[in-house]
């Protein structure tokens, strides 16, 4: 499997973000509380989608996706890891130094990551368990 297969789905929001949060299409003010969707509701209000919870959502998605890559198992596993593990570090270096990812936003989809290599490690682990027959000592029963 070629090794662009590896690198991890997560890091597409960081670099959505980061192209929105410093301007590259010319937004001004907060392009987080910007309404993206308004839907009038049967109840009589209106819902509004903020482009920062359509971010999230896309994120949301994307962890879904690398959940299921995550079923994988061999040698490919131990990069996506790896990538992930990176991918979470540039989150956490970027939201701790740099001004503008100090939103919630930028947080919910640092914590999208952080899922994301755990959840990577945890299903991995548990793959291999039932691959290689290891359980809670019930082999020697």
């Amino acid at each position: 499997m070629p090794l662009i297969a590896s690198i991890p789905l997560t890091v597409l929001p960081l670099i959505a973000y980061n192209i929105v949060a410093f301007g590259l299409f010319g937004a001004g003010g907060n392009p987080w509380l910007v309404p993206v969707v308004t839907l009038d509701l049967v109840s009589g209000t209106s819902f509004s989608l903020l482009g920062g919870d359509l971010m999230i959502l896309c994120a949301l998605l994307l962890l879904f996706l690398e959940l299921l890559k995550a079923t994988r198992t061999g040698v490919s596993a131990l990069a996506d890891h790896i990538f992930s593990t990176l991918v979470f570090i540039a989150y956490l270096v970027e939201f701790l130094t740099v001004g503008k990812a100090a939103t919630s936003v930028f947080f919910i989809l640092m914590c999208v990551s952080l899922v994301d290599v755990i959840a990577g490690f945890s299903i991995t682990i548990t793959g291999a368990r039932r691959d290689f027959g290891v359980s809670n000592g019930d082999q020697y029963r």
